[in-house]
Order: structure tokens, then sequence, then C-alpha cells
């Protein structure tokens, strides 16, 4: 998390910045749903071969090809690990002080909106970004 102010007292003009994996969620996502949904042993031996968008998009092709649905990776997803002073944070420390919450992030869009809705946390950010690298 990092906290940007932009000069103003209380949380006007603050802006707070969010990683989404192993910060506001307590795992990785996509590893989440790679182990969730029983393909790990193909994650682990393709890892080695593939970039992490190449082999993500190969994972979820495969559990296409396994019989999983969208909504079976929604409802892993929605089991996926946060813990409860996150969702605190965000809401009652963060938001009501008046402060913009943003994710800047390289996780999955999907992933990271079907989980924040699940919590209830989607319409206190204000923005959704993808890091660049």
């Amino acid at each position: 998390m990092e906290v940007v102010d932009g000069g103003a007292m209380g949380g006007a003009g603050v802006v707070i910045v969010f990683d989404f994996d192993k910060t506001i969620l307590e795992c990785d996502s996509d590893n989440w749903v790679v182990d969730e949904l029983g393909a790990n042993e193909l994650f682990t031996h393709l890892l080695p071969t593939l970039p992490w968008n190449s082999l993500m998009d190969r994972m979820m092709m495969e559990l296409h090809s396994w019989g999983k649905t969208i909504h079976d990776i929604e409802d892993c997803l929605k089991r996926a690990p946060i813990h409860p002073s996150i969702i605190s944070a965000v809401k009652s420390s963060a938001y009501s002080f008046g402060c913009e919450v943003r994710i800047l992030s390289d996780a999955n869009n999907f992933f990271i909106e079907t989980i924040l809705k699940h919590h209830g946390l989607l319409d206190f950010f204000s923005e959704n970004k993808p890091e660049l690298y």
C-alpha cells in the first residue's frame, strides 16, 4: 500500500494505492485459481517454459477444456482469503476519511473485480489500473 498526499489536510487530496495480490488478497490470485481448480501439476510443469501471461492464458484454456466454467472460476475466487482488517481498512479507514482509494496491480482484472464485488468493496475503489512492466 502506498499513500500519496496531494497536499490537503484530512482525507481530501490523499490517494491510497493498493496492490492486489498478497496485499488486499492474502495470496496470489492466479495461483489460487490454479490450485483450487486442481491444475497445479500442469501449471508446475509449464511454469519454466512460458512467460507468466502466456502461462495463465494456457491454464485458462486447459481449465475450460476440463469443463471448468466462468462460474467455477467465480466461485473459486469468492473463497480467496482476504483478512477482515483489509476490508475494514478500505471501508472505514480510507474511504470514510475522504481518501481516494485505487488499485494498481498486474493481477487479472476479472479476478480483482470478482473478489472485490463479493466482499462489497468494488465501489470503494475509484480506479483499478494494471501495472505496466
